[in-house]
Order: structure tokens, then C-alpha cells, then sequence
């Protein structure tokens, strides 16, 4: 236990929480020394080093969706964390910024679902972009109105997620993007997961204030598959805890870029996202990776490069916020929903399509697809 946490055990609240709550403080700051930075590349007793199988997936698959070479990966796990992976930033340069105009741009637009839907019509939500750009077109710094995308907490994709009810369900389905799909089963493959299925994703867009509360995600109806997570623009202090919200967690940094993968034992811990940090400096590299984008990945790769006017738009975003990336398989092998949740036979039919397609364009990229 380190010593921030040991300074705040009282009775009466458990320690995840005590740990949140100080973190989250705002006056006095909290002491952030006890926070690891996994881009600084330092082990010690708590942080291992992982090495990667390199040949899982070859240098020519991962720079299709915009990663650098396995060998090249830096990857950690943590004593006391069994299935936690944390990956510092394996995109290669230029690479993100496609990642960010997805999650601005394209996921949030119809059939996905967002928060918006709760209080707008769905032609009001049509095309968040379109209706934003004009006001985050203009230049950082200058005050301009809130726009919808300023609004935007949260986008679910595939198997949509129900916030009240805290489930799937077969019935509330749509495709879901296979560009993301091909990234996070990549991802997957490299870290001893092969013939993963990205089948449900929740976005969650950050402002400078926000939060995430302690929570586990046990939704999924299999959880022999990892949970992928992905950061990208302003940092985040994330915590990770055990199964017992007494175990007090551990704290560290998300930068923009960074992966983490849980698994095994850690896919059931608590975590939480008490603040975010800003760290434009960070940020501001990533904007002038636009110059970065290698002509080389032209015509094989599932990415596009990203027009300057995008990114004027995602760069104002991004200078002061952060969107976080969750994907996962919902069933394991052979799995169902039950069956007061079976899909109209004309939906089961659209999912079965779209399934069958992710499979011919993973055999069509040279991904082995193999059942786990």
C-alpha cells in the first residue's frame, strides 16, 4: 500500500473511496507523486516489463490500423494486478489523429446511440459534427457558445449499452465499425488474446471537470475476453482496485495514446477516473503529428488521412478534453442472449451479415481468426 493511501484510512468509508475522493480534490491539490507514469518507462518492485510476442501480429498488419511494430510496444503489468496489461503509446506517428476524428465525427452519428437521444430527437442528433464545426472551427481561445459536441458524454456502438438497466440485449443492435473492430482484435491478438470479436463499445467524452465513479464491468455475458481501453487527448489519473472496494486502488496516468488491457482476474476489479489533468504539452505534440502521417500506409491500410479542416475542429476539442475508448466482447463461443432478448428474425439477419463480414475482412487482411 503507498503512502498516500495509507494516509487516508479512516473507518467508516471504504478505501476505494477515500482514495477517489482525493484525488478528485480540486482545493488543496492532491500530492500526484505517488501516481505511476508508465511513459517514463520506470520498474521497480510493482511495475514489470512485458515482452510481447513480436510475430502474433506481422509489422504490416499492426500499421494498418495505425500501430507501431509489436516489438517496438513498451508494456507493463503490475504486481498484484494478475491480467492487467498497460501499453504506453504504441500508435505509430500521425495514427491518432484518425482514431480522434472517429470518435468526433463518425461514431457518434446514426445508427450509434448517445446521451443526446435521452433529451433531442434523433434528426436533431443526426450529425453532431455538422451542426458543431462552425463554432469549434474557430481558433483556441476564443469564447464561443456550447455546441452539441461540447454536450456529447457518451456514444455506445454494436450491442448498445442500457444505462438503467445495465445490460445488452440482442434487440438493441447495430453494426459495429469494422475499422475499430480490426484495431482492437490486432490489439487483442498481440497480447495473448487471439479471436477476439469487438461486439459492443462504450465512448465516454471528458471535459476538464469530469469524472468516472467507481464501477465494475461485469455487463458483458462472458468474461473470458479481455476489455480493451483506449485514451486519447487530455490525460487522465485512472485508479485500479481489486474485487473488494476495501482493497485501496492504485493510480496512474492515462496519456493520450495509451492502452490498457484487462483480463483474467483484473476484468472484474474495480476502477474509476477521478480527474482529468491537463497536459497541452502532450496534446499539442500530438496536433503537429498531422505533418506526421506516412504517404506508405496509402491503399493498405483501413485508415484515411485526415483533412485539415477535421482537424482544426478535433484539435480545438481535444486542447482541453479527453475521449476514452472501451471495447468488448459481450458473448463467449456458441453463447446467446436469453431468450426473451432473440432478435426479430429481419435483425438477427442484419447482425449474422455483419458478422459474416468481419469475418471475410479479417481472412482478407491476413488475420487469423481462431477460436479461443
Amino acid at each position: 500500500m503507498d503512502k498516500m493511501a495509507v494516509s487516508v484510512m479512516e473507518t467508516g468509508e471504504d478505501a476505494f473511496r477515500k482514495i477517489f475522493k482525493l484525488y478528485k480534490r480540486r482545493n488543496p491539490s492532491p500530492d500526484f507523486s505517488d501516481v505511476i507514469d508508465f511513459s517514463k518507462c520506470v520498474t521497480n518492485d510493482k511495475i514489470v516489463p512485458v515482452k510481447l510476442d513480436p510475430a502474433a501480429v506481422s509489422d504490416g498488419d499492426a500499421a494498418k490500423v495505425g500501430l507501431r511494430p509489436v516489438k517496438e510496444w513498451k508494456a507493463f503489468n503490475l504486481q498484484g494486478y494478475p491480467g492487467f496489461l498497460f501499453i504506453s503509446n504504441p500508435f505509430l506517428r500521425g495514427s491518432q489523429l484518425f482514431w480522434v476524428r472517429q470518435c468526433l465525427k463518425t461514431y457518434p452519428q446514426k445508427p450509434n446511440v448517445c446521451n443526446l437521444d435521452m433529451h433531442m430527437s434523433h434528426t436533431d442528433t443526426q450529425d453532431i459534427w455538422a451542426k458543431s464545426v462552425p463554432n469549434l472551427s474557430s481558433s483556441v481561445g476564443k469564447r464561443v457558445p456550447r455546441t452539441l459536441l461540447d454536450r456529447l458524454r457518451w456514444v455506445t456502438l454494436g450491442y448498445h449499452y442500457n444505462w438503467n438497466s445495465k445490460t445488452y440485449s440482442a434487440n438493441h443492435y447495430t453494426p459495429f465499425p469494422t475499422e475499430l473492430h480490426l484495431l482492437s482484435y490486432q490489439i487483442a491478438t498481440a497480447c495473448g488474446f487471439p479471436g477476439f470479436i469487438a461486439e459492443a463499445g462504450i465512448l465516454n467524452y471528458y471535459k476538464s471537470d469530469s469524472s468516472l465513479g467507481i464501477h465494475v464491468d461485469d455487463a458483458e455475458l462472458d468474461h473470458s475476453h479481455p476489455l480493451l481501453s483506449f485514451s486519447f487527448g487530455q490525460s487522465a489519473i485512472f485508479l485500479l482496485g481489486g474485487i473488494h472496494r476495501q482493497e485501496s486502488p492504485t493510480a496512474m496516468y492515462m496519456h493520450s495514446g495509451d492502452l490498457m488491457i484487462m483480463s483474467g482476474q483484473s476484468r472484474l476489479f474495480y476502477h474509476a477516473m477521478p480527474r482529468i489533468v491537463p497536459t497541452h504539452q502532450k496534446v499539442e505534440a500530438l496536433e503537429t503529428d498531422q505533418c506526421g502521417w506516412h504517404s506508405g500506409w496509402q491503399g493498405s491500410t483501413v485508415m484515411e488521412q485526415v483533412s485539415e479542416e477535421d482537424w482544426t475542429v478535433c484539435a480545438r476539442y481535444i486542447h482541453s478534453s479527453r475521449v476514452n475508448m472501451t471495447v468488448r466482447q459481450v458473448l463467449g463461443q456458441g453463447q446467446s442472449f436469453p431468450e426473451t432478448f432473440s432478435l426479430p428474425r429481419h435483425a438477427q439477419e442484419h447482425q449474422e451479415d455483419n458478422e459474416d463480414h468481419m469475418k471475410r475482412r479479417c481472412r482478407s487482411d491476413s488475420f487469423n481468426i481462431k477460436n479461443t
